[in-house]
């Protein structure tokens, strides 16, 4: 039986003159460093990714919402804002500028859906706004997203209040709600009865 060193060597003498490299002949290797700055870099680049990750989370709870009665109407109202503006959202008074359809959504998607509804309707300056979100009749669990839309939309600082839609917006499948002035609307507010005096 023939070794591994054997065939190697017939294998080199059919190649013909094969001899090693000289030492000398031979490339230098040089050992790579990391470089401080950039690991630095890709660090910082990660703690930044963290920070925004976190700073964009929903605060809108999405574990549980009290179960709502499809053919119950959503009411709510903060302390401070007059009868009589709720009185005209309820009865559809106030021009909707912008309509959310939560139709064929998820609850994790009507979740950052309404939250950033309510968002881009602040630096829109919206003041009032329409969520339709069904009654949710004949599902197993009934206005899943109505009982949910009535739990999150008090932990928004940005609702004032809402209300059960009229019949020809949606009626008791859709809800009103009545946005803060943005802090540009309160300073033209401002302006405008400073200018009166």
């Amino acid at each position: 039986m023939t070794s591994d060193s054997d065939l190697f060597q017939d294998a080199l003498g059919e190649l013909g003159d094969v001899r090693p490299l000289a030492r000398e002949r031979r490339e230098k290797r040089v050992a790579l460093k990391k470089d401080s700055a950039a690991e630095l870099n890709r660090h910082m680049r990660r703690e930044a990714a963290t920070r925004e990750t976190t700073a964009e989370l929903n605060p809108l709870a999405g574990e549980f919402a009290e179960p709502v009665d499809p053919w119950d109407p959503l009411e709510f109202k903060r302390d401070g804002v007059q009868n009589g503006v709720y009185r005209n959202l309820r009865l559809g008074k106030y021009r909707v500028d912008a309509r959310l359809d939560l139709h064929r959504h998820t609850v994790e998607m009507a979740r950052r859906a309404v939250f950033e509804f309510v968002r881009d309707c602040m630096e829109a300056d919206v003041r009032c706004a329409l969520i339709t979100h069904g009654k949710g009749e004949g599902r197993a669990q009934p206005a899943l997203l109505k009982s949910c839309v009535n739990c999150w939309l008090p932990q928004l600082h940005e609702v004032l209040a809402f209300h059960s839609a009229q019949k020809q917006h949606g009626g008791l499948g859709a809800t009103y709600i009545l946005l803060r002035k943005s802090e540009r609307k309160r300073q033209d507010n401002l302006e405008k009865h400073q200018r009166r005096k």
